[in-house]
C-alpha cells in the first residue's frame, strides 16, 4: 500500500485462545492471512519469499515452522510459488554461512515435508550475493539487498515480535532491514563500536575477545582494546562481558543505528511495496532477539497474531499492545512493569525503538495511525 498519513491503516488482530478443535493456531494465521487480503498481493506463479528468522541454535523462541506452514499453503492457494527463506548473520554462530544456517533451520523443523516448500538461504554461501537499491536518503544512498529477496516476486513476511539490545524491538521494520540484508549490509547499519567507559572495571579476562567474530578486540596490559576498524558493531561484547565492563555509545550511536536500520527497511520495502504482506506474532515475548543461543523469561503474556499490509502500523499496533501489558517482574526487565509504560525500554534501557516508527512514517513506508480489527 501507499503510505498515506491522513487515513488510519488496517491492523488485523486475532487472540491466542482456543476453545474448539476448529480453532487451532494455523488455522487463526489462514483467517488473518484471508482478512488481511494478502492474496491480492500475489499474482499467479510468483515466486513468493516467506521471510522468516529460523533461530540461532539453542534459541527455542522463533516462529514454529508449523505456522509458517500455514502461510506457505495461503500462498500456494493464492496462485504464488512459495520459497521460505533468510540472510546470513554477521556474528559468530551457526547461521553464519549457508551450510550452517541450513543445517540448523532443519534442525528447528525447516524442512520440505514441515513447511511444504523449499528453503533457501537468501544471500548465497557467505552472505556476499546481494542486489544494490537506492535509497537516496539521510544515511545511505543505495542498501545492500539479499539477491534471494530483491528477485522474488512477492514476499510475506513473517516476524516474531520481541526485545532487541539495540533497536528496542524487532518486528515488521528489522525482520527486513537486518533480516534482508546480506552479511556487508548489516555491517553498514551497526555504526557503533564498543569502548571502556571505567577502564578498572575491565578485569582482561579475555571473553570478549574470544567471542569477538572479526577478531577486534585484544587484551594488552590487562585491558580489552577495540580496534574499530575492524569491529562490526554486532554487540556480542557486551553480551558475553561478566564485567559489564563495555558499552556502546548510546546517546549518539543507538538513535543514527537506528535510523540506518530503518533505511534499509525502506529499500526492502520500495523493492516491493505493492506486493508484500506483513505477519507478526507477538508471542514468546523475550527480551532479545531470536539470534540470542537461548530463550530467556519472556517479558509479557503471550498477546496474539497481527497481520497487515502496512509495516509501520503493524509494528506500531503491535508495540501498543505489549505496552498495555503488566510486565513479567521475574523477567529480566528492571522497570516500566506498570500498564502503559515502555516495556522494551525497561529491559534496555538506552534503546530508541520509537524512531523505527517515526522515521519509518517519516520516509513514507507507511502511517503509525491504525484502525485494530479484532477477528475471531
Amino acid at each position: 500500500m501507499s503510505a498515506d498519513n491522513s487515513t488510519k491503516s488496517k491492523v488485523y488482530f486475532i487472540g491466542m485462545q482456543t476453545e474448539e478443535s476448529d480453532d487451532q493456531i494455523h488455522l487463526k494465521v489462514q483467517r488473518l492471512f484471508d482478512q488481511a487480503d494478502f492474496s491480492s498481493v500475489i499474482q499467479k506463479n510468483d515466486l513468493s519469499a516467506v521471510k522468516v528468522h529460523f533461530g540461532e541454535r539453542g534459541n527455542s523462541t522463533f516462529i514454529p515452522p508449523w505456522f509458517v506452514r500455514s502461510i506457505v499453503d495461503k500462498i500456494r492457494a493464492s496462485g504464488g510459488k512459495p520459497f521460505v527463506t533468510d540472510t546470513n548473520t554477521l556474528y559468530n554462530g551457526k547461521r553464519r554461512n549457508a551450510v550452517d544456517h541450513l543445517e540448523t533451520a532443519i534442525l528447528h523443523g525447516f524442512t520440505y515435508a514441515t513447511v511444504g516448500a523449499p528453503i533457501t538461504i537468501a544471500d548465497g554461501l557467505q552472505g556476499k550475493s546481494y542486489v544494490d537499491v537506492e535509497v537516496n536518503q539521510k544515511h545511505f544512498k543505495s542498501i545492500k539487498l539479499a539477491s534471494d529477496i530483491a528477485h522474488a516476486d512477492s514476499v510475506i513476511v513473517s516476524s516474531h515480535f520481541k526485545g532487541h539490545m539495540m533497536a528496542g524491538f524487532g518486528g515488521a521494520i528489522k525482520n527486513m532491514a537486518m533480516g534482508g540484508a546480506c552479511v556487508q549490509g548489516k555491517k553498514e547499519q551497526h555504526n557503533v563500536r564498543p569502548y571502556l567507559p571505567e577502564p578498572e572495571k575491565c578485569t582482561g579476562c579475555g571473553t570478549c575477545e574470544e567471542h569477538c567474530p572479526s577478531d577486534a578486540i585484544i587484551v594488552v596490559g590487562g585491558k580489552s582494546q577495540v580496534d574499530e576498524n575492524l569491529c562490526l558493531g554486532c554487540g556480542d561484547c557486551l553480551r558475553y562481558c561478566p564485567e559489564d565492563a563495555l558499552e556502546f555509545n548510546w546517546e549518539s550511536g543507538i538513535p543514527e543505528f537506528t535510523e540506518r536500520m530503518v533505511e534499509y527497511a525502506y529499500g526492502f520495502w520500495k523493492t516491493h511495496q505493492n506486493h508484500m504482506g506483513f505477519i507478526n506474532f507477538v508471542i514468546d515475548i523475550t527480551p532479545e532477539c531470536d539470534c540470542f543461543s537461548l530463550s530467556e523469561t519472556t517479558i509479557v503474556p503471550d498477546i496474539g497474531i497481527l497481520a497487515s499490509t502496512d509495516p509501520i502500523a503493524l509494528d506500531q499496533a503491535c508495540y501498543d499492545l505489549v505496552n498495555k501489558q503488566q510486565g513479567n517482574p521475574h523477567s529480566r526487565m528492571e522497570s516500566n512493569h506498570a500498564p502503559g509504560k515502555d516495556k522494551f525500554t525497561g529491559v534496555h534501557k538506552e534503546t530508541r525503538g520509537d524512531i523505527q516508527l517515526s522515521y519509518g512514517e517519516q520516509l513514507g513506508i507507511g502511517t503509525t495511525k491504525y484502525e485494530l480489527v479484532k477477528i475471531k
